[in-house]
């Protein structure tokens, strides 16, 4: 199932000559006793694709009878030790987490809402509702280790039920959303997304004046054939669509939503036409509002590095350098210091 969270673009390979034992004993030996080793743990988990990362975390579960993450984050603290368990974590149930803390408490993160639900395939999608409705794992096993001195003895394993958040994503959606953006958002998380590379010339041309009879050419906007087009068509299919909007109202579509619409419903509408047009432009510009001004916007930094590094973090690097006149990497570099930024420029992959 991995091989959907990988492209061709990406800045973290398959490593060659990989052995989960070996790099599960590296791990142990780089986080007991006193003191860690964070250049052994930054060089093994930036080095290793997210599957091999799991194979790691499976061989170090049955050797020592612990939970790497959990030893993780009892070893390592603050922005660097988000970064390594996100590095551990499942691709689909670290969307999910993401999502789930964007709603969480006071307050709803909507960019970030908008970011992972615009930017992930109908398949990931699916996933990712899969893993939020079971939490990270549906069992845990769960080990007493007895310590001496001839070495560790497994004594008891068991299977825990281990449901974590028990709602759906839907449902967390409609208590922490409303009106039209809810709508939008729910038809996305759905994962319903047409994927096909086809495009319908004859289907671009009546959706674009579908589009327009709903905003420019009528008084008030009918919101639902927006949700319905630009939620539902694959990319390809959405950017014909555009240029024949262009076509009959002699406006960008962005120009029109804009002037339609407002507040979070047109945040996400825009995003979705922004990935329509270039995903990694989209992604960069993110990348660069964490980035600038006083303070790092860490949530979004980490997840956009761990998250596209295996598909498209080459092709973003270089959106953010013709768009903004300097590198990722140097805009990494002069924002954020020690194990954390030296964990993301690995990830990074190098100056552009």
């Amino acid at each position: 199932m991995a091989s959907i969270w990988v492209g061709h673009r990406g800045t973290i390979q398959d490593y060659p000559g990989f052995s989960p034992s070996a790099d599960a004993e590296a791990i142990r030996k780089a986080i007991r006793g006193i003191g860690t080793d964070e250049k052994a743990l930054i060089s093994i988990l930036t080095e290793r694709p997210n599957a091999q990362r799991q194979l790691v975390v499976k061989e170090y579960q049955a050797t020592y009878g612990k939970d790497l993450k959990d030893d993780l984050k009892g070893d390592l603290s603050g922005h660097f030790e988000h970064l390594m368990v996100a590095l551990m974590t499942p691709p689909a149930v670290f969307d999910a987490k993401q999502l789930k803390k964007s709603m969480k408490g006071a307050g709803t993160n909507e960019a970030a809402l908008i970011e992972i639900l615009t930017t992930r395939t109908s398949r990931q999608l699916k996933e990712i509702s899969q893993a939020y409705y079971t939490g990270t794992s549906i069992q845990r096993i769960m080990y007493k280790v007895l310590e001496n001195d001839a070495g560790r003895v497994q004594i008891a394993s068991w299977c825990q039920p281990h449901p974590v958040y028990k709602k759906s994503l839907g449902d967390d959606i409609s208590s922490e959303t409303s009106g039209d953006f809810r709508k939008a958002l729910l038809t996305l998380a759905d994962g319903r997304r047409d994927e096909s590379l086809k495009v319908d010339e004859h289907l671009a041309k009546k959706d674009a004046q579908i589009l327009y009879n709903a905003g420019e050419n009528r008084w008030g906007t009918d919101e639902d054939k927006f949700t319905e087009i630009l939620c539902l068509r694959s990319f390809p299919q959405l950017k014909l669509t555009f240029d024949e909007y262009r076509n009959i109202s002699q406006k960008d579509i962005e120009d029109s939503i804009k002037g339609e619409l407002s507040g979070h419903f047109e945040d996400l509408l825009l995003a979705i036409v922004h990935c329509a047009r270039n995903m990694p432009a989209f992604l960069a510009e993110r990348l660069h509002q964490a980035l600038k001004g006083a303070g790092t916007d860490e949530f979004t930094l980490n997840r956009i590095m761990v998250s596209r590094s295996e598909i498209d973090l080459l092709d973003i690097r270089a959106e953010f350098k013709k768009h903004y006149g300097y590198s990722l990497y140097s805009a990494i570099k002069s924002d954020t210091s020690g194990d954390y930024e030296v964990t993301l420029l690995k990830i990074c992959g190098g100056d552009d």
